[in-house]
């Protein structure tokens, strides 16, 4: 049996996660025979990590099963940091088919819930993070607009203290956002360009096909329908080879 580093395998799940592989990741990580306890709850929260994060993506939920052998990791090594990176994971497992089911009952508590995570956070990253989805969900559940820009550039704030390129992505996506509702098409482009850039450095692939949609809306508003017709075919196809459908079905409605 070859022996490998737990933490190496953590973070080569973690870049597949990021690259769209989730499948891989997930049979990566559950092939790995952890036996000290604290290497069972690292792979535990890593496995996690995989589900939550395809559920958003794939609109699945199955989540539920990884989320509670984290439980079981965690109570029989409780750990303060590892039981927020799990309220987080727990966070985000709520908010994502809330916001697909436009669940809007549902944004104060889970905005609360934000909130406190980004007060008890143990360092700049993680408060930036739950700022972050404190924005998010104010933004899309209850339609606060001026809470929701507050969190943003908080978490942008704080994402740059930790130097934090995720962080600073999601912050300057959701920003930029802003100012184009605002018809500031100029500081739009600025800070959507910057995160994509961003989401481009560490291999997110979700995040940069997003962004690119963010793109094709902007070239249109800016007048170059063609170019964001031919941008959103690109990113059809791209959604498409990684079984993204709400990205496809996005660029669709923009192809035509």
């Amino acid at each position: 049996m070859v022996q490998v580093e737990v933490s190496a395998v953590v973070a080569a799940a973690g870049q597949l996660t990021l690259a769209g592989q989730w499948g891989v990741a997930r049979a990566l990580l559950e092939a790995t025979q952890a036996t000290e306890p604290v290497d069972v709850r690292t792979v535990a929260l890593a496995l996690a990590e995989v589900s939550v994060d395809e559920d958003f993506a794939r609109r699945t939920q199955t989540g539920e099963r990884s989320l509670a052998a984290l439980g079981r990791a965690l109570e029989l090594l409780p750990d303060a940091t590892v039981r927020w990176d799990a309220a987080l994971l727990q966070l985000r497992s709520e908010y994502s088919p809330a916001l697909f089911s436009g669940a809007a009952e549902r944004g104060e508590s889970l905005v609360a819930q934000a909130v406190v995570l980004r007060d008890i956070a143990p360092d700049d990253r993680r408060a930036g993070t739950a700022a972050f989805y404190a924005g998010a969900i104010a933004d899309n559940l209850l339609s606060d607009s001026d809470t929701a820009f507050r969190h943003y550039t908080e978490a942008l704030k704080l994402g740059e203290n930790a130097s934090d390129d995720l962080v600073i992505s999601l912050a300057l996506r959701h920003l930029g956002d802003h100012a184009h509702t605002a018809g500031d098409l100029q500081l739009a482009r600025a800070q959507w360009e910057r995160s994509t850039e961003l989401r481009q450095k560490i291999g997110h692939l979700l995040g940069t096909l997003a962004q690119q949609v963010l793109l094709c809306v902007l070239l249109k508003a800016e007048g170059n329908e063609a170019g964001s017709r031919a941008l959103a075919t690109e990113v059809h196809r791209w959604a498409g080879q990684a079984g993204i459908p709400f990205i496809e079905q996005q660029t669709a409605e923009m192809m035509v």
